[in-house]
């Protein structure tokens, strides 16, 4: 299908650029939201005459979405989710949500103007991208954490997910090889920790009555 646009899409155009699309992505996108109009001579002949108007009014809009721009460019929003000790969270974090956690920050936005390729899963700070103008983006911070204590400690930089420490393993899970570098003196080692050689284990006591070993003058 071919459209005339009515204002600049990305990869697709500039206003007024006559562009050749497939038929769904028209019906259920471009003209819906009034992006577009089919490329009709009575349609070509409208978008000619109102073009200095709709001009003038995309200038208003891009000015407006600049100033809206200068207030949340760098802006860090806090969501709070619940998540594994890896960092894994138990659901996601979707365009939704961060259209909601912007708007209660004070700038109204709408779910189709958060620019993401996939859903948040995992904790930390995501850089997600808001589109507030056909010809104005802007970025912002997303800071997933389990709590506003977290979401701080993230902030400054730290990693909140569990690491291994060393100093906390159990001793008793370290190898005697690790201990000793001869094989010999681990298996020593091993031999005294049970109490003894595996042969001095099996061996009998000695009896009071046995008669003493003799021995040749």
């Amino acid at each position: 299908m071919q459209v005339v646009l009515l204002e600049r899409v990305a990869k697709l155009g500039q206003m007024g650029d006559v562009v050749t699309v497939k038929d769904g992505y028209a019906r259920n996108f471009l003209l819906p939201r009034k992006k577009a109009l089919r490329a009709t001579k009575e349609n070509l002949a409208h978008f000619e005459s109102q073009k200095a108007q709709l001009e003038a009014r995309n200038l208003e809009l891009k000015k407006e979405a600049e100033q809206v721009a200068g207030k949340l460019d760098g802006e860090s929003f806090v969501i709070i989710r619940q998540a594994g000790e890896s960092g894994q969270l138990y659901g996601s974090v979707s365009a939704r949500d961060i259209a909601d956690a912007i708007s209660a920050g004070g700038v109204t936005v709408e779910r189709s103007q958060i620019s993401m390729n996939r859903p948040i899963k995992t904790l930390g700070l995501h850089d997600e991208t808001v589109v507030l103008h056909p010809e104005v983006s802007v970025g912002v911070v997303v800071n997933v954490a389990r709590s506003e204590e977290e979401a701080e400690r993230q902030a400054r930089g730290e990693d909140v997910t569990a690491q291994v420490d060393e100093d906390d393993l159990d001793e008793e899970t370290i190898a005697v090889e690790d201990v000793f570098e001869d094989e010999a003196q681990a298996q020593e080692a091993l031999a005294d920790a049970d109490g003894g050689t595996e042969a001095e284990a099996e061996a009998p006591a000695p009896s009071a009555d046995a008669e003493p070993e003799k021995t040749e003058d």
